[in-house]
């Protein structure tokens, strides 16, 4: 492990007199969409990286995809809203939205074009020399084709419901992001009817790739797209009829959900009414197939309320993120990453108490080079421990089939008293989270939704346990959501402690979370939207009060985003008094390093590797007495000012150097998978050059999964 910074080099010269500078000066802003697009570049460079394992690679891809899907159901979503309805807000970076969306188009182009680039020049050749093939229509054997013959009329066509356009049938709601083929006809039915034009929706109860079996495969594998054998029998649809064409397209739709929390009566009811209307949202974007016609897209974008500006060619399948589903198709583990076992904690050996051991001594877990399944045996003891009255828990996301709901009904089964504040509006998860409230609540849990108008994005779990006569709380805080699957392939800081202040912390946000309490004060924790913006504030002023002195001055942070405008301001006065700054980011972000007066001193670099870099550290030098605080929050204007977070202190010495070696140290240290943030918005690829190189994730799976 690359050992921690010394203060050594950060003692900077107090500077004669503070340059004057407006940092509200919209040229010293990032635009927030830009960097998003930026993001999913340094994504799509995963792919392209022939370093990778080919499957990786094609997962990266794929990755790539769903990402611009979001970012267009939310991010584009709301700017044509409010461009539509005259509420146009623009960003700190003041750059008018009519502008952005024209930028983000050409940044989508560019990233578009790279994904069907790879998609059809590196990415399926390379497949098929390893033995992987996606036959096209043209090269199908006889053999193949006469198989898949037999799965459309057997597996697919009973399902089909083609809808011919006409006066008595006008152009149907279209879900969003379906795969849908607009076919042109010629001849007339049985009725006598002109044919014209006819729309094919792909059944959402069918695979969109299918793979043929051995018997005909000429390959160990090969996949057929759905949309290839919907093309290929088209005509059996239509019989009496021909088949002139047949085009993909895609719609992408407005997915925010626009519940007016104030003026609903139920938050669970309201939610599920709007839900089941956001398949069929305002359309935001359109993707065709390349050989679609021009009056075929017109009368699409035409339907769809969209003009050229939101139609976007596809070199390929135009629902290509789909074929990630080959990748657990594949038994090919030289085509992946080495799998790897994550460290056990020694607290579950021997089926030890974990209570003594927390009692004994903070718990520090590094996902997912450390198993999360300390987190769930916690909640499982809990449940069974006669000792323990109360579990209290927020679950933002917690998955499908969780082991760790079933110990948290369980423990309501025993009699004990378990809350669950469950935060319905975890974007995408709305459904999923209504379903889990619905069945705890059936075993007799109580489920709180949180706080009107605010997000509960924290992380606490809170044991409350009888020992001695006296009552003792035992508390889990996470930078991450308590899920067993992204446990597995995101990185995030987990402590569990028996500190006496932070469980009265914990029980006083829980108090708040429940119920109607007033403002309260913490000992230990930050917390939006109350403490923890401010308290970031000070502690940046603090390091530019050091560093105004001439004494150690740095801060370190390790988050995933970063818009927030007087964060950014704070962090380029700190800058301009000397402080050095160090920021990773792996995702968007607004504030531009390396401008001459205002931000020499602060260094951006993101990550983007094998896990999904999603843990938050923040790191402040002190004049020599280091503190360390890992958190749910990223330094967003919505973390900080519109939700409920913790921000939570790494108390115990050893512990706390070990966060700062591994979370900030290691991937300052990285050469191989870091990019650099310039100050024009575009990101350089670090390379190793003669030094050795380091990879932050390797290091870590080494050392901590060795």
């Amino acid at each position: 492990m690359v050992p921690p910074a010394t203060l050594a080099n950060v003692v900077p010269a107090p500077p004669a007199t503070l340059p004057s500078r407006d940092f509200g000066d919209p040229s010293l802003y990032l635009n927030r969409e830009l960097a998003q697009i930026e993001f999913n570049m340094r994504v799509m460079a995963q792919a392209e990286d022939p370093r990778n394992p080919l499957l990786e690679r094609l997962r990266f891809m794929c990755i790539s995809c769903t990402n611009l899907d979001e970012f267009f159901e939310v991010r584009v979503a709301i700017l044509k809203h409010h461009l539509a309805f005259g509420d146009v807000q623009v960003g700190a970076d003041a750059m008018p939205t009519v502008e952005v969306l024209a930028r983000i188009r050409e940044r989508t182009l560019a990233l578009v074009k790279k994904q069907y680039d790879f998609w059809n020049e590196t990415l399926l050749p390379e497949l098929e020399r390893e033995g992987i093939r996606f036959p096209r229509r043209d090269a199908w054997t006889v053999k193949q084709r006469r198989w898949l013959q037999g799965y459309f009329r057997n597996e697919t066509l009973p399902v089909l419901s083609p809808l011919g356009l006409d006066p008595a049938h006008p152009f149907p709601r279209i879900l969003n992001k379906s795969l849908t083929l607009a076919v042109v006809l010629k001849g007339k039915d049985a009725f006598g009817r002109e044919g014209h034009m006819a729309l094919l929706r792909a059944p959402r109860s069918l695979p969109r790739i299918i793979r043929l079996p051995a018997e005909v495969a000429e390959r160990a594998y090969e996949f057929v797209f759905l949309a290839d054998i919907l093309h290929e029998f088209m005509d059996e649809l239509f019989p009496g009829m021909q088949v002139k064409g047949s085009y993909q397209f895609r719609v992408t739709r407005n997915s925010e959900l626009s519940v007016d929390e104030e003026e609903v009566e139920n938050l669970a009811l309201a939610l599920r009414d709007e839900l089941r209307g956001r398949g069929y949202a305002k359309a935001v974007r359109l993707e065709v197939g390349s050989n679609c016609p021009k009056a075929i897209t017109s009368m699409l974008k035409q339907n769809f309320e969209l003009t050229d500006q939101d139609v976007y060619r596809c070199e390929g399948p135009v629902n290509v993120s789909r074929s990630t589903v080959i990748y657990d198709q594949i038994d090919r583990p030289d085509l992946k990453y080495a799998a790897f076992t994550p460290r056990v904690h020694p607290a579950l050996a021997d089926e030890a108490s974990l209570f003594d051991a927390i009692r004994e001594r903070d718990i520090l877990l590094h996902h997912p080079f450390e198993s999360f399944a300390t987190v769930s045996e916690l909640v499982k003891q809990a449940s069974l421990d006669p000792g323990v009255l109360a579990i209290k828990q927020t679950l933002y996301r917690a998955g499908t089939d969780s082991p760790l709901v079933d110990h948290l009904i369980e423990a309501a089964r025993q009699g004990k008293d378990v809350t669950v504040v469950v935060e319905l509006r975890a974007r995408f998860d709305e459904e999923a989270n209504l379903r889990l409230a619905n069945r705890l609540q059936e075993a007799g849990v109580q489920v709180v939704y949180g706080v009107v108008g605010y997000k509960t994005h924290a992380k606490m779990l809170l044991v409350v346990r009888r020992e001695a006569g006296a009552l003792r709380r035992y508390v889990h805080l996470s930078t991450g959501n308590y899920h067993q699957v992204t446990s597995r392939i995101y990185t995030d800081f987990g402590l569990m402690t028996a500190d006496p202040e932070i469980g009265e912390d914990a029980h006083l946000l829980f108090l708040q979370l429940s119920g109607l309490g007033p403002i309260i004060k913490l000992k230990q924790l930050l917390h939006s939207p109350f403490t923890l913006h401010k308290g970031l504030m000070a502690k940046i002023e603090r390091e530019a009060e050091h560093a105004r002195t001439g004494r150690p001055a740095r801060i370190t942070a390790k988050i995933n985003a970063l818009n927030e405008p007087a964060v950014i301001a704070a962090l380029y006065a700190a800058s301009c008094a000397g402080v050095q700054i160090d920021l990773i980011v792996r995702g968007a972000c607004t504030l531009r390093p390396g401008l001459a007066g205002v931000s020499e001193n602060i260094r951006v670099r993101s990550i983007v590797g094998r896990f999904l870099e999603h843990s938050r550290v923040y790191w402040f030098a002190n004049d020599g007495q280091p503190e360390i605080y890992c958190s749910s929050a990223d330094w967003l204007d919505r973390n900080l000012l519109r939700r409920v977070e913790t921000c939570f202190p790494i108390r115990d010495p050893e512990l706390a150097a070990r966060v700062h070696d591994e979370a900030l140290a290691n991937y300052l240290a990285d050469n191989t998978q870091a990019w650099q943030l310039e100050a024009d918005g575009s990101y350089t690829h670090l390379e190793p050059g003669d030094a050795t190189p380091h990879s932050a994730q390797s290091t870590l799976l080494a050392e901590l999964c060795g």
